[in-house]
């Protein structure tokens, strides 16, 4: 079986029902037979591993291990989904110190074993947080740092196809930006519904504005939704957009959806953060560029914005971030 590459993954969570979905998946798509499976928790990933030695992938040479040294060693691209799941009732803010404080950890981590990575993948919740933190601290160049943006925006296309009663890939442009959570930013300015424009359709009877309300707020309450139908997390939909990311740095191109990703200064205003952007992943990493949209499209990325600042300051006043002056003194990347 012909494989993308024979550069070394390293799949961080393995253990779980995501960072072992995304193992199957990687091996499915072919991207490299080099893989590696790290979790602390040994009889869970070995069990894992064990699942994934039965698929009888041709070729594949897949390892596992619970030291993080041994996983990162020679590491060209690594995703990691190892901090704590979110469960029913809770934000993904709630997850903010815990999971902030293992980005940290994984960062120093990567700086330690694996300071030449072409790319890593943050998924972990609050992803644009953790993400940030992760690359702070790991001394990784902006571009070589993304987290999973993409299921609000599938989660958008999936609502505006079951309503409108159309296949979900004949609703093209669908784009959220902003924040991974709640307090996203939907647009709908870029969507259309088999090549018309989704603005003309809104107020319609094809899309009445109460029903395009209920949909933005079914999109926000996506994962939430997830938890309620199946007593867990989202597990599937995040396993696969983040190995569809590395297969885009490994190919040089071909993902479609938004990607979190470190923005310096922009026109808009956005300034040392992570949040989704309109972006491209190729082998140069992540690039990003301002999203364009309706004056009122726009205030509502700034508020989302706003809200990505609020919880950076949380995390700089808890300690596991430096000042924002002080981040070229830690990743030099950052001036």
């Amino acid at each position: 079986m012909d494989y993308l590459t024979q550069d070394k993954l390293a799949i961080l969570g393995a253990a779980g029902a995501i960072g072992s979905n995304m193992v199957q998946a990687a091996l499915s798509l072919r991207l490299t037979p080099n893989i590696v499976m790290y979790d602390p928790f040994e009889k869970g990933l070995e069990g894992a591993a064990e699942e994934i030695y039965h698929c009888a992938f041709p070729g594949a040479r897949v390892t596992w291990t619970t030291d993080i040294a041994e996983a990162l060693s020679g590491t060209s691209y690594i995703v990691s989904s190892g901090g704590a799941p979110r469960k029913e009732g809770m934000t993904r803010e709630d997850l903010l110190r815990g999971n902030a404080e293992i980005a940290a950890q994984l960062g120093q981590d990567i700086r330690a074993h694996a300071a030449d990575a072409k790319f890593v993948a943050i998924i972990f919740n609050p992803a644009d947080i953790t993400g940030l933190v992760a690359l702070v601290t790991s001394g990784l160049p902006p571009s070589a740092v993304g987290t999973l943006a993409a299921l609000d925006s599938t989660r958008l296309q999936t609502a505006l196809a079951q309503h409108v009663g159309v296949a979900q890939d004949e609703v093209t442009g669908c784009r959220t930006y902003g924040g991974h959570g709640e307090q996203m930013a939907v647009f709908a300015s870029t969507a259309k519904v088999r090549g018309k424009a989704l603005t003309e359709l809104i107020g319609t009877d094809a899309l009445t504005q109460d029903a395009w309300n209920a949909i933005q707020e079914r999109v926000r309450q996506g994962g939430k939704r997830i938890i309620q139908l199946r007593g867990r997390s989202s597990f599937q939909s995040p396993s696969h957009q983040t190995i569809r990311m590395v297969q885009a740095v490994i190919q040089d191109g071909g993902y479609e959806w938004p990607v979190g990703c470190f923005v310096r200064k922009s026109a808009l205003g956005f300034e040392n953060i992570m949040m989704a952007m309109e972006t491209e992943l190729g082998a140069h990493g992540v690039t990003w560029q301002d999203p364009t949209g309706t004056p009122q499209e726009i205030e509502a990325l700034k508020e989302s914005y706003g809200h990505l600042v609020k919880l950076r300051d949380e995390v700089i006043g808890m300690g596991i971030l430096p000042p924002v002056a002080d981040w070229p003194k830690v990743n030099p990347h950052l001036r």
